[in-house]
């Protein structure tokens, strides 16, 4: 499965990528299938067009004071595992397992599974519907395994990858925005007409205008904001951690945010409210939009388009998320074969085998859906947990080595606990089993955790500091 084991502990991960990379991963995990879907039920929740790109603004501030929270605690812990350090160092070992057993073994996988049958969906859309449903699973097995091998190149190989892919998603959003403006026959006026009276369909009327519909409008919003924070997962393969970790991370999340008022933006010019949200569910209000001044060839274009995000969104997960069992067999939490690093590209190949075979299984199985609808809960509670670090963290190691502080400190981190917490008491008021039935699939981990722990001594914040292998300022070039 790898180069073998001799001289495996004198190995490191990298420090290949550099800021461009770096923050592609984070567009390109962020841009999926959301931004072109998600009007539809925006416009339902919220009416207008100037509340729909209102609730991304929101959500992407949001967005925002998670990613420059974020900066400050990557910069602190530049080690693989993102949040599984922050979480690690202020909450101790225990809650860091639980997050990584959760984001490698149901979140992650699950994700890639999910992409991976959206890959096939778009693919097939694309040949005219002429996929049989065992063809289209293979394609996503196929998908899958060519991520994978992908994820065997060094992590500058990779970076390389998904700045090129980042860079062909980004002419896909702007690209469909420029041609709503310029050769289609829209209109501003659109910006003052209601979607009330469209069809909604599968909208509950529960979640329809109203302070609840502009709630229920900024969680799809955050949906697809969701993977702002992978550039934390690979921190211990960025290069000058201290400098290009807050730039990637603050720098993508504004990107995406112009991104996202840009293409929505042009969605309303193209076509009244009440158009966007009768809508079917199984179109896109991006395709709508692309046929008004292609004709015909926009099916076409949005299911190449669709199949490249898609596809980058998975690439970038499979080499994001294959760091959290690297760093916790590292941290002697599951086998120590997982956190053994090749010789000639530096990446954990073990952890990645183990994640893409994950999400294999849940790609035949087709259970992922309902797995990963249920960890939702588990979700917002670690990722309050990551964000809540940095007030354990500023009181408990003042003196401790800080390259970027959070601007705006305490209320930027506050501001995306509350949203935290607002969220978290919307799934349990109208989702109560799921959450409890999510926290039950992630506390099934503690077994795990209590055979490996038995064997390590108790857990100290320092022991999350380091970044595996050399110090904050030491630039590991590539071998």
């Amino acid at each position: 499965m790898t180069q073998g084991t001799s001289n495996t502990s004198s190995r490191h991960l990298v420090r290949g990528l550099t800021l461009i990379p770096a923050a592609a991963l984070i567009v390109t995990n962020v841009i999926g299938s959301g931004v072109f879907l998600k009007a539809r039920v925006m416009t339902c929740n919220v009416g207008t067009p100037s509340m729909v790109i209102l609730a991304y603004v929101v959500a992407g501030i949001f967005t925002l004071a998670g990613a420059l929270t974020f900066a400050e605690l990557s910069t602190v812990m530049p080690r693989a595992g993102g949040q599984y350090n922050f979480i690690g160092a202020a909450f101790g070992r225990v809650w860091a397992f639980l997050f990584g057993w959760m984001a490698t073994f149901i979140d992650g996988a699950g994700s890639m599974a999910a992409l991976a049958i959206v890959f096939a969906i778009f693919f097939n859309d694309l040949i005219g519907g002429a996929l049989s449903s065992t063809n289209a699973q293979m394609i996503s097995v196929g998908i899958l395994i060519v991520a994978m091998a992908l994820n065997f190149a060094s992590a500058r190989s990779n970076g390389i990858f998904a700045s090129v892919v980042t860079a062909l998603k980004i002419a896909l959003v702007v690209g469909i925005a420029l041609g709503a403006f310029i050769l289609s026959d829209g209109m501003w006026g659109h910006y003052a007409q209601s979607g009330a009276a469209g069809t909604c369909e599968g909208v509950a009327p529960g979640v329809r205008l109203g302070f609840a519909g502009f709630g229920a409008a900024v969680v799809g919003a955050l949906w697809s904001y969701n993977g702002w924070a992978i550039a934390s997962l690979v921190a211990e393969e960025v290069k000058d951690p201290g400098k290009t970790l807050p730039r990637a991370l603050i720098g993508g999340s504004i990107l995406l945010i112009g991104l996202y008022v840009l293409i929505n933006a042009a969605y309303f010019y193209v076509l009244t409210p009440e158009t966007v949200a009768s809508v079917s569910e199984s179109s896109s209000v991006a395709g709508e939009v692309v046929a008004r001044f292609l004709g015909a060839a926009a099916a076409t274009v949005m299911a190449v388009g669709l199949m490249i995000s898609s596809f980058g969104a998975l690439h970038s997960t499979a080499l994001s998320n294959a760091r959290l069992p690297f760093a916790l067999a590292r941290d002697g939490l599951l086998p120590h074969r997982l956190s053994i690093i090749t010789k000639r590209s530096h990446i954990p190949a073990n952890a990645v085998i183990l994640l893409s075979v994950c999400a294999i299984i849940y790609a035949l199985s087709g259970t992922f859906d309902l797995l990963t609808d249920l960890i939702v809960f588990g979700l917002l509670i670690f990722n309050g947990l990551g964000v809540a670090a940095v007030f354990v963290l500023r009181k408990r190691m003042p003196d401790v080595a800080r390259p970027f502080k959070v601007p705006g400190y305490p209320v930027v981190p506050a501001l995306f606990l509350l949203a935290t917490i607002y969220l978290m008491i919307n799934t349990l008021v109208t989702t109560p089993g799921r959450a409890l039935i999510g926290l039950a699939i992630i506390a099934a981990g503690l077994p795990v955790y209590f055979y490996y722990s038995r064997k390590i001594g108790p857990s100290r914040p320092e022991d999350f500091l380091g970044d595996g292998g050399g110090s904050l300022n030491e630039d590991r070039e590539q071998a």
